[in-house]
This record gives C-alpha cells, structure tokens and sequence, in this order.
C-alpha cells in the first residue's frame, strides 16, 4: 500500500478501470446505503423493526437507534475517507458485516426471531458481505 501511495496509484484509484468499476460504484452505493438506513433507523426505529415484521419495543427501538449511528459512521466513513484509506474503511465494514450475517444465520437455525426478519436482514448483511469479500480479494490478489 504504501508503495502503492509513493506511486500515485491506491487500490480505489485503480477501481476506476473498466473491471474495476462496477465494484467501486457498487462499494459507494453500499456506503450510501448504510447512511440512509442508519438515518431511517435513528428517525423512525420502530417504523423500521415492524417493515422488518418485528414488534417494536423500547428496548428495541433503543437498540436500532445504536444500529443506525454505527451504519452512519461506517456509511461515512467511507464516503469522506480519501482514496488511500478506503481500504480500511471497507475492510471494518467487511467484519461488521461478517458478524451480522454469522448471527443472522445462527438465529435462523435457532429460530428464536420471525423468520421473515431473520432472512431479510441476514440477505442484507449477507449482500453486502458477499461484496466486501470480493473486494477483500481483489485486494488480496
């Protein structure tokens, strides 16, 4: 990476290429995806948990409302970081999002939440893990 910087290259800059570009953009949308669901669920959490068929609660709507600032901050984080930390940015989105998607699936197994949310949120989560690992390797490779 650093190398990469000395260059005037960095792996984002290089995304901009014609097999590089679609996941950048797709990268950029998940981002701004994190940012209006986080702001969805700190103005309106229980709205949120009952499109997700869940019966709100205020220990829940609590609990969406940390949700939505930490989608917010990483959705921003990456949005704002310049070309050569995005990286970082993607890859702590990447474990955030690995996590979920590892819960979500343990929960279906149990089924201790409605499934209709257990499958929702665990596509979701599973979506934007499925594009952050193929990042993760094209970084890798």
């Amino acid at each position: 990476m650093i190398d990469d910087e000395r260059a005037g290259t960095s792996p984002d800059k290089a995304d901009d290429t014609a097999d590089g570009g679609a996941l950048a953009v797709a990268l950029r949308g998940l981002a701004a995806g994190r940012v209006v669901l986080g702001a969805a669920a700190i103005a309106a959490p229980h709205a949120l948990t009952r499109a997700y068929g869940v019966r709100p609660t205020p220990e829940l709507g609590y609990m969406i409302q940390i949700f939505g600032a930490r989608a917010i901050a990483l959705g921003l984080g990456y949005l704002t970081a310049p070309p050569a930390e995005r990286s970082r940015w993607q890859r702590l989105a990447l474990l955030v999002d690995t996590l979920d998607t590892v819960h979500g699936v343990a929960r279906l197994a149990r089924g201790d939440v409605p499934r209709h949310a257990a499958v929702s949120l665990t596509a979701l989560t599973g979506t934007y893990m499925g594009i952050g690992a193929t990042r993760l390797a094209r970084d890798l490779t």
